[in-house]
């Protein structure tokens, strides 16, 4: 019986550089260059997603429905970490300031694309419709708001919120790393 979610087989069937354990991937999620993209134990990517190039997700991730993370450059999402619904992230950007032509029908040396690795660390979360831009990190523990357009980096444990993202307040922790220490205690004593 088929279910929404790809068989252990039929995520082997894809090709990715490296798949963990307890990884669900909706049959209507979409690959590009799988052979790029490295998955953590316990990953979750929900429907009409789409990951292209050099992706490396720890353990423990969420992508939710519609979300998109482009990689000509490497985006590493760290454990713990939460994509919300309809979030883009960019490891690339054409340029639109006019030194270059744009869309990826041109060949190369009549564009001038603007390249730089996107990293969300431990416990990041990505609120719904946001955007990251290339060569961001969203430091551990911090937030961005729903609708937020980050196009500098994030420090951690603080929620980001806007167009363009700014801090707004600090993010409390010493609960997130209570469960997070209680959760690995549990699996470490369950091995």
């Amino acid at each position: 019986m088929k279910t929404s979610f790809f068989s252990k087989d039929e995520i082997s069937q894809v090709g990715f550089a490296r798949c963990g354990k307890n990884v669900l991937i909706s049959r209507k999620a979409s690959f590009y260059s799988p052979e790029k993209i490295e998955l953590g134990n316990n990953v979750r990517i929900d429907d009409f997603c789409i990951l292209s190039g050099h992706i490396v997700l720890g353990n423990y991730i969420h992508i939710a429905a519609y979300s998109g993370l482009f990689a000509c450059e490497k985006i590493v999402i760290q454990n713990y970490a939460n994509i919300s619904s309809r979030v883009s992230i960019y490891a690339f950007s054409d340029d639109f300031l006019g030194y270059g032509m744009t869309n990826p029908m041109v060949p190369s040396k009549y564009r001038h694309v603007h390249l730089a690795p996107v990293i969300l660390e431990e416990h990041a979360l990505i609120g719904v419709g946001s955007v990251i831009l290339p060569g961001i990190t969203i430091g551990t523990g911090a937030a961005v708001g729903a609708l937020s357009l980050v196009t500098t980096d994030c420090e951690p444990w603080t929620i980001y919120a806007g167009i363009p993202a700014r801090p707004k307040k600090g993010r409390r922790r010493d609960l997130i790393l209570r469960y997070q220490a209680e959760l690995e205690a549990e699996l470490a004593g369950g091995k």
